[in-house]
C-alpha cells in the first residue's frame, strides 16, 4: 500500500482490545525506533504489556480504555517539531503493521519513560489492536493549509497528505507555501501546534520527496 492511503486509513483510537503485539511486529517497531532514535538524536522508547500509564483519571477523561502499549518521546524542549515528524512516521509503520494508535499529550498517567537531565517527555502514542479503525474528522479545505505561486501535481499531493496530518484538537494551525521551487512551512500558534507541524512535515515530505524548510 502506497503511504498516502496509509495515512487516509490511519485514524485515531482510544479503545482497544485484549490482544497482544505480536514479536515479530515489536520487533519492526523496535528496529525502526533504534533507526529513529540514532537519525534523531531523540529517545523514543516502547513499552509493551504495560498498563499503568494509561489506568489514570486524566486517561478515563480522555476517553482511552484498554491502553496496554504506548510510546514515549523524549527529547530536549526545542525537540517538539523533531518528535512530530519522527514520531509520525513510527505511527504510518504501525498502521502498516495493522496497529492502531493516537497521540496523546496530557490525557495519560505516569510513563516508565527513562528521562535524562535537560530532557522531558514531549508526547505519547498510544499503540494497539483497535476495537474500532477510528473515523475521519473534517477539517480545513486544502486551499486554506497551502498556497503555491505555480501549479504542479507533486505539492498538490503534498497538501492532500498535509491535510491527513492528525492535530491537537484538530487545529491544523500550520500553513505551508511554495515558491520558487521551494517549499517552507510555518505554525500558526497554538496547543501542541510545533507537533503538529513536525507531523504535517513529515507527511508532506514522505509523499512528495521534497523537503520543506
Amino acid at each position: 500500500m502506497d503511504i498516502l492511503e496509509l495515512m487516509k486509513e490511519r485514524h485515531s483510537v482510544r479503545q482497544y482490545k485484549n490482544q497482544t503485539i505480536e514479536s515479530s511486529k515489536r520487533e519492526e517497531i523496535n528496529s525502526l525506533i533504534n533507526a529513529v532514535n540514532a537519525e534523531s538524536k531523540l529517545s523514543i522508547q516502547v513499552f509493551y504489556d504495560e498498563p499503568k500509564c494509561f489506568n489514570s483519571f486524566m486517561a478515563h477523561y480522555g476517553k482511552f480504555e484498554n491502553v496496554k502499549n504506548y510510546i514515549a518521546i523524549v527529547g530536549n524542549k526545542n525537540d517538539q517539531e523533531k518528535a512530530g515528524y519522527y514520531g509520525e512516521k513510527i505511527v504510518l509503520k504501525c498502521q502498516e503493521l495493522g496497529l492502531n494508535t493516537c497521540w496523546v499529550a496530557m490525557t495519560h498517567g505516569k510513563s516508565k519513560a527513562e528521562i535524562n537531565r535537560g530532557q522531558k517527555l514531549l508526547i505519547i502514542i498510544s499503540l494497539g489492536y483497535g476495537e474500532t479503525q477510528g473515523v475521519p474528522h473534517k477539517g480545513k479545505r486544502i486551499a486554506e493549509l497551502g498556497k503555491a505561486d505555480q501549479s504542479t501535481e507533486w505539492f498538490d499531493r503534498g497538501m492532500e497528505a498535509v491535510s491527513l496530518a492528525p492535530t491537537a484538537v484538530n487545529q491544523q494551525k500550520f500553513l505551508f507555501e511554495l515558491k520558487n521551487g521551494k517549499v517552507t512551512a510555518k505554525n500558526l500558534g497554538g496547543f501542541y501546534s510545533k507537533i503538529d507541524l513536525g507531523i504535517a512535515k513529515y507527511h508532506f515530505e514522505a509523499v512528495t520527496g521534497h523537503e520543506v524548510k
